[in-house]
């Protein structure tokens, strides 16, 4: 494992090769952004999730008659990956690692890029396969809370109607449940956290912004090309995660073929795919 460093006049970045995962986000004035992983909540700060995001009913999946085993958030972010470039203020991340579970040739890219006070963080993934495979990519990214979760509000581009898939263990049902009508803003509670995250799979937005009253720093989370948001923390720790993915979770009784899962990216052999978000710090 080794740590790369990015920077401009805005913003030092760090991440690590081990699941090329954000360290550190600092501000010019000293500012740390991003959650510092303690283990008493939870020792993570960004994990990049692939080939899949969330939890798959029974841990696996069926392509074309043959069952797959695939834990929680897939094997990317317990990966050791290669630099494959690093510059003043970019840098791109490299996996091809095989698994019995996704046994498929491919490229992964992980690529940070700073422009003034954003980073662009896009996935790439290409089949070099010979046979098609179905995967998703999303992020997990820990934003820092001082002063505690219920001074944070999560603040929508778009009024929502705010439809929540209720959680049973790492799947959900079908029926979702309407926190909210018409809301631009959600104001955060460590109730909501209790049984695990907040899951949205229908929201008109492609951007939220997290604010408080706690200072006037804000962070914008921009992801046109995501349709799934997941807001997560674990009761107690000064953190939120706003988490971009292309799928949700296994519905609790999905009958486990990737091609019907929905949000499953479906890619050929050549082809490639690019999903990204940005990351703004006002």
């Amino acid at each position: 494992m080794s740590l790369i460093t990015i920077r401009n006049e805005a913003l030092t970045i760090t991440i690590s090769t081990h699941g090329a995962e954000l360290q550190s986000v600092l501000e010019a004035d000293g500012t740390e952004r991003l959650w510092q992983g303690d283990p008493k909540f939870w020792a993570s700060r960004a994990p990049i999730m692939f080939p899949v995001c969330g939890g798959l009913r029974e841990d696996a999946y069926y392509l074309d008659g043959k069952r797959y085993e695939m834990g929680k958030h897939g094997f990317a972010r317990q990966a050791e990956w290669s630099v494959e470039t690093a510059g003043a203020d970019s840098a791109v991340f490299l996996l091809t690692e095989q698994r019995p579970g996704f046994p498929f040739r491919y490229e992964l890219r992980a690529a940070y890029r700073l422009s003034g006070a954003s980073l662009e963080i896009a996935y790439s993934v290409k089949n070099l396969d010979d046979r098609t495979f179905w995967f998703s990519v999303g992020s997990h990214e820990a934003w820092a809370t001082p002063g505690g979760l219920e001074r944070y509000t999560v603040e929508f581009a778009l009024p929502e109607t705010l439809a929540v898939s209720v959680l049973e263990g790492n799947l959900i049902r079908r029926e979702p449940v309407i926190m909210a009508e018409n809301a631009k803003e959600l104001p955060l509670k460590t109730e909501y956290f209790a049984v695990d995250a907040l899951v949205f799979p229908s929201l008109k937005s492609r951007s939220v912004t997290l604010k408080s009253d706690v200072s006037e720093k804000k962070i914008r989370v921009d992801y046109a090309g995501m349709d799934v948001l997941m807001l997560w923390t674990k009761p107690g720790a000064d953190y939120i995660c706003i988490e971009p993915w292309c799928n949700a979770p296994d519905y609790v009784d999905a009958d486990m073929q990737i091609a019907h899962k929905p949000g499953m990216i479906r890619l050929a052999p050549g082809d490639c795919v690019l999903k990204a978000h940005t990351v703004t710090f006002l």
